[in-house]
């Protein structure tokens, strides 16, 4: 294979490796199968308003601080103190059903109020003063995964989640068209030429290995995915067609472990009732048919939803109508037999804010992690989590 061939057809190579974006699982990889639980992430991106999702319905304080953004009709009231935001309706008969965890006051000390910062601590794992390379998801599978399928992201990008420091992820918003990518001409032509002896780990030869894994793992997902299990009726938006293929997968029964799905648009600096009116109401709607379908094909109870958003908004409604970036923020955890189901912990004083007008912490995500890893996957936080977390009582 000459030069100019070879790096025309691995210049295809790195662009299959960024959008989706994949790679190998190096020697060093565990072995051992993966379990049969699955855990599915669903992260709202922008910094989510938690104090108008899980409202204190019964707190004047609240009321005086957003006189204009406050909801004060048709709140579904589920104690004295809080309820959810109208839009939220659809989760109720989870909540009714003991099959939601809602835990208040989730965040880590000396909070970042950049939204990539942020992001990056919540995928990291990380403490606010640590940069980190890999996500905690990756880590795991650095010690727990085999192929890339193991863990897979509705995006046609990988988040730094689930880039582990030897092996990450699968990124795909359509299976099908990875399946086809992954049969091109050229894409064929790289794989056919990987024992070249003028290859090596110097001039990508590792690519070569890539691409042998992204082919595998294109025709795996193709040929066990069964496409006519749903007989749901989804929402017609993009975050529902990524729980519709992530349902499919899970009751096709593929090896896959972990899945990660996102919902953007909530940094509402201005006009924000509307637009969280409407985003709330696509969580919600889009969710309440994926439990529907993984019940219907007993599948839910060997899967655990956890939904986070990278920070809360500030208790102070500003001048456009909107709220500004905040600290802690509420989490949702969604499965079977949860342990502590409703409400976990109260809302933190609304009275005794933080030195930026915003909820204090009381809870660290990583706890969160913790309690997911060792009660949920069943595996130890050593080179997961770094700093040891004590764990909480939700599963």
């Amino acid at each position: 294979m000459d030069r100019r061939k070879f790096l025309k057809s691995s210049s295809l190579a790195s662009t299959m490796l960024l959008v989706p974006s994949f790679v190998k699982a190096l020697e060093s990889v565990a072995t051992e199968r993966l379990g049969y639980k699955r855990l599915v992430i669903v992260q709202l991106a922008g910094g989510n308003d938690g104090l108008n999702t899980i409202i204190p319905h019964n707190n004047d304080i609240y009321y005086n601080s957003r006189p204009r953004l406050a909801i004060n009709q048709d709140i579904i009231k589920l104690n004295d103190d809080l309820g959810f935001h109208p839009s939220l309706a659809p989760l109720r008969p989870l909540f009714d059903n003991g099959e939601l965890s809602i835990l208040n006051n989730v965040g880590y000390p000396n909070p970042v109020r950049s939204h990539f910062r942020s992001m990056d601590i919540w995928q990291t794992a990380s403490g606010s003063d640590e940069y980190l390379q890999s996500g905690w998801l990756g880590r795991y599978m650095d010690l727990h995964g085999k192929k890339p399928y193991n863990a897979m992201e509705m995006d046609e990008q990988l988040s730094l989640a689930m880039k582990g420091e030897h092996f990450n992820g699968l990124a795909t918003n359509d299976y099908r068209v990875l399946y086809n990518t992954s049969k091109d001409p050229y894409f064929n032509n790289v794989v056919n030429h990987y024992n070249d002896a003028h290859l090596s780990e110097h001039n990508l030869g590792y690519l070569y290995q890539t691409m042998i894994e992204a082919k595998s793992s294109a025709k795996y997902i193709y040929e066990n995915t069964k496409i006519n299990l749903s007989q749901e009726d989804y929402p017609q938006n993009l975050f529902a067609r990524q729980l519709k293929n992530v349902a499919q997968f899970i009751n096709s029964g593929l090896e896959t472990k972990v899945f990660y799905t996102s919902l953007g648009g909530f940094d509402t600096h201005a006009n924000q009732p509307n637009r969280q009116k409407r985003l709330l109401s696509q969580y919600a709607d889009s969710v309440s048919a994926f439990v529907k379908d993984l019940k219907r094909n007993e599948s839910f109870e060997d899967t655990l939803i956890f939904t986070f958003s990278e920070f809360g908004r500030r208790v102070k409604q500003n001048a456009a109508n909107g709220t500004d970036h905040g600290a802690a923020n509420n989490i949702f955890i969604i499965g079977k037999n949860l342990k502590s189901a409703g409400f976990y912990n109260n809302l933190a004083s609304l009275k005794d804010l933080d030195d930026n007008g915003d909820i204090k912490f009381e809870i660290d995500f990583r706890q969160v992690y913790a309690t997911i890893l060792k009660s949920w996957m069943g595996v130890s936080t050593e080179g997961i989590i770094a700093s040891p977390q004590q764990s909480l009582n939700f599963i």
